[in-house]
């Protein structure tokens, strides 16, 4: 689950950043909703430990993130947080199963093959392993991002704009996508967005819309 009391944070020399009160139950979803700049990219990186709160407390997967120290936080972050970027980073030196073997080093854990195997195969791309992620389409790679982001079935994924420059057909799908690979290992699911198309698609999901520089909770 995610919760946060009084959450607000500032750039330096910028402007302070407040963010709505929010709970989010363990396996439901969160929508962050606004145009881009408004601070969705900072709530998810102060999700995932990437920045401190500088006001109240967010708490994560039953973890307070500013309580964490440094080493922890790099730990904490790599067992419990699934992060799907905008642009995915895959290593193109690597094949898919490396990068995602990538997950099991940077959580000092031995590499698992029937674990990567698995997760490739429950989203359907078991068979590009070998492959490049320049030999994957837009699709897949996106599939492979996903499976590289619930390797260790972490509590809370973590995604951002994921459909901003799809077409409509390619939005639904990557949207199915996102919600079947979270019940799967029964994630908490944050998106951010500024794409109407979600929130269409989603319209009785919990939201924390972003404004400028406020971002108020609504149900």
């Amino acid at each position: 689950m995610i919760e946060t009391r009084g959450l607000g944070h500032a750039y330096p020399g910028g402007p302070s950043l407040p963010f709505g009160d929010v709970v989010v139950p363990q396996g439901g979803t969160l929508l962050l909703r606004g145009p881009s700049g408004s601070g969705k990219s900072t709530w998810l990186a102060l999700a995932a430990g990437l920045l401190t709160p500088q006001a109240g407390e967010m708490l994560v997967a039953g973890q307070s993130v500013a309580a964490l120290r440094a080493g922890e936080r790099d730990r904490w972050r790599a067992r419990c947080i699934g992060f799907l970027p905008q642009k995915l980073f895959l290593s193109e030196a690597l094949s898919v199963a490396e990068n995602l073997a990538l997950v099991h080093f940077a959580s000092g854990l031995p590499a698992d093959r029937a674990a990567i195997a698995h997760a490739l195969e429950a989203l359907n791309v078991g068979a590009l392993a070998a492959r490049k992620p320049s030999q994957l389409s837009g699709g897949q790679a996106q599939r492979v991002a996903l499976a590289r982001a619930l390797l260790l079935r972490p509590p809370v994924l973590l995604v951002d704009e994921p459909t901003a420059s799809l077409d409509d057909a390619s939005c639904a799908d990557a949207l199915a996508l996102l919600r079947q690979g979270a019940a799967q290992t029964g994630a908490t699911l944050v998106i951010a967005t500024h794409d109407a198309r979600v929130l269409q698609a989603l319209p009785e999901t919990q939201m924390l819309a972003f404004r400028a520089s406020t971002a108020e909770a609504t149900a």
